[in-house]
């Protein structure tokens, strides 16, 4: 049995789990932290794009936003040692578009922060995803090679002018190159910021 999505009103939400009514059933679907935030209130109808686990006493939904974000989950899955816990831990700690862009910019300490992935792990889900992953899954804009993982990273999140600074400012000071975009994605940057306005707005975000 194969289920591609479940359309139906969100009937709960909980930590790390929904549950979706859908003719008059209720469905209980695991989610990751970073599309549970999303989520509209309950009450609300939702399309929930699912992968469906197997076992032996157990038949488990796992739940995305989107066809490319279960696509991702899929492509973890593939990774040895990952199973659909793991990976949904994963996308739990990085959005799909920032682990996308983690894999792009080779960034395994961005990874490795998601629960039960140590730097071997992440290692691997680098070496067997970075060329699964199309840049046009993250590059808004046309890529050229030799650029740093800074700016490759930058590029992937459509950040420009100041704000590519700013980010491989923060790289320089010790930071992933997806933790400092994430940092600068939060400020909003006004045309009479400067990169280092742009860099002490950001370090605000980074304090803990």
């Amino acid at each position: 049995m194969v289920i591609s999505y479940i359309r139906g009103i969100l009937a709960e939400k909980e930590e790390d789990q929904i549950v979706v009514e859908a003719s008059s059933i209720g469905y209980e679907i695991h989610v990751p932290l970073s599309f549970l935030e999303e989520l509209p209130p309950v009450g609300e109808e939702v399309r929930i794009y699912t992968y469906l686990q197997v076992k032996e006493d157990a038949l488990n939904l796992f739940g995305f936003r989107s066809r490319q974000d279960l696509k991702m989950f899929n492509q973890l899955l593939g990774v040895t040692g990952i199973g659909p816990k793991a990976a949904l831990g994963i996308l739990s700690s990085l959005s799909p578009d920032d682990l996308r862009m983690a894999i792009i910019a080779e960034d395994s300490k961005a990874i490795a922060k998601a629960p039960g992935i140590g730097p071997k792990t992440a290692k691997r889900v680098i070496l067997d995803l970075k060329d699964k992953i199309s840049m046009d899954e993250v590059l808004p804009l046309q890529f050229t090679g030799g650029q740093t993982e800074a700016a490759v990273t930058a590029a992937a999140s459509g950040v420009d002018g100041a704000g590519k600074e700013a980010i491989e400012a923060l790289v320089a000071l010790g930071y992933s190159p997806t933790e400092a975009t994430k940092a600068v994605r939060q400020v909003t940057i006004t045309e009479d910021m400067n990169s280092e306005a742009v860099l002490k707005a950001s370090l605000k975000f980074l304090a803990f």
